[in-house]
């Protein structure tokens, strides 16, 4: 089931520990243009790591933010 955040829990749940932030954006709805944008103005709602020219959000981070990290603490 997809929810509002247009990944499914078990999407989010299958992220690997970091990806690039268009897969953060499409996470929290939000699209590449914007999510872009805002990383470069340090607005991205969660919290984003410059690597070089690259932009990388971590999984703990963007669960957090979601409200997902305590299921998944609970279930592990």
């Amino acid at each position: 089931m997809k929810t509002q955040r247009g990944m499914s829990r078990a999407d989010l749940l299958a992220l690997p520990v970091s990806f690039d932030l268009e897969t953060a954006g499409r996470a929290c709805g939000i699209g590449r243009t914007l999510a872009y944008d805002m990383a470069k103005r340090g607005e991205f709602p969660v919290r984003v790591l410059r690597l070089g020219k690259a932009y990388r959000v971590t999984r703990a981070d963007l669960l957090r933010y979601l409200g997902e990290a305590d299921d998944v603490m609970a279930a592990a």
